[in-house]
């Protein structure tokens, strides 16, 4: 009888131990034929930022228009915390997952967890390093680094010294749009310093501010998002010089800054359109279709008419 007893409560035990690596039953995604009524999670990297704070608009506004619901979480430019996110939203039953990574590479366990349980993922802006992703949703930023390098060729001219200030390390935009940049740069432009401001506007004050005093030759900057565009240009007022400054996003505060003469250009994406469209390819991914493996949402340089 003891055996029986020890037999039946060690399977007992294998039992709870394979589930306590799913959601609970009433958690569990529903599987929505058409994607009507299907619950989405969205993790974004940070909404301390007017671009992502336009992209998490699009897909809530086009959610609604195809009656999904969505459950958005904050990562806050912490990647640890936006795994945890991700393993939270898996719990709460998500039918779907959009991500937008801090860390291409950090993310990617969160991925593999979603694929372990049937979720589909669409990342948005940035890709996955590893895990199976559905689609990515993004500009092309390579393309963009080069309008922005050819941009301050036709400025200024070959030869011209130019600072470059970068994004998060390890997040795929960054290297997207400083490989794009150099493309051109290395052979057309003298990049004479460049160093990361993690997308950060009062970092790319306080990194360019340093950057002005080691190199007072500076003509021009590209910076790989606005707000260290906008940030660069706050240093580069207090100094007096005159320098071109070229971002990367075209958010609002960036084109009321072209438009006033103060950045010389920005390569503007549009950022509720990649979170439309990739609420769109959820969609597709749930009724069963197959999508591309990435989706391109369309580049403009805007400079001051």
């Amino acid at each position: 009888m003891k055996k029986v007893l020890l037999v039946f409560m060690s399977f007992s035990l294998l039992i709870l131990g394979a589930c306590s690596l799913e959601p609970p039953e009433w958690a569990k995604p529903t599987k929505k034929g058409n994607g009507e009524g299907s619950k989405i999670g969205l993790s974004v990297s940070t909404l301390n930022n007017p671009f992502f704070v336009s992209l998490k608009d699009g897909v809530v506004k086009e959610a609604k228009k195809q009656g999904m619901e969505v459950v958005v979480v904050d990562a806050q430019n912490d990647s640890a915390k936006q795994v945890n996110d991700v393993e939270d939203l898996l719990q709460q039953g998500v039918d779907a997952l959009l991500i937008n990574p801090t860390d291409s590479a950090a993310i990617s366990t969160a991925v593999q967890s979603a694929n372990s349980l049937g979720v589909p993922v669409v990342t948005l802006d940035r890709s996955a390093e590893k895990g199976d992703v559905e689609t990515l949703v993004a500009s092309d930023n390579v393309k963009g680094g080069q309008m922005a390098a050819d941009y301050i060729v036709d400025m200024l001219g070959e030869g011209a010294k130019v600072a470059e200030l970068e994004g998060v390390p390890g997040a795929s935009a960054t290297r997207e749009r400083g490989k794009g940049f150099h493309n051109v740069a290395d052979e057309k432009l003298d990049v004479v310093a460049k160093q990361t401001a993690d997308f950060d506007r009062t970092k790319g004050l306080n990194v360019m501010e340093n950057l002005l005093q080691g190199n007072p030759d500076i003509q021009a900057v590209f910076a790989h998002n606005d707000e260290m565009a906008l940030g660069a240009i706050q240093a580069i007022n207090s100094s007096g010089r005159d320098i071109l400054v070229v971002g990367f996003d075209g958010n609002e505060d960036a084109l009321n800054a072209v438009n006033e003469g103060k950045l010389a250009a920005t390569v503007a994406q549009q950022p509720a359109l990649i979170g439309q469209t990739a609420v769109q390819a959820v969609k597709d991914v749930l009724k069963g279709e197959k999508v591309e493996k990435a989706i391109a949402a369309p580049l403009k340089l805007m400079v001051k008419e």
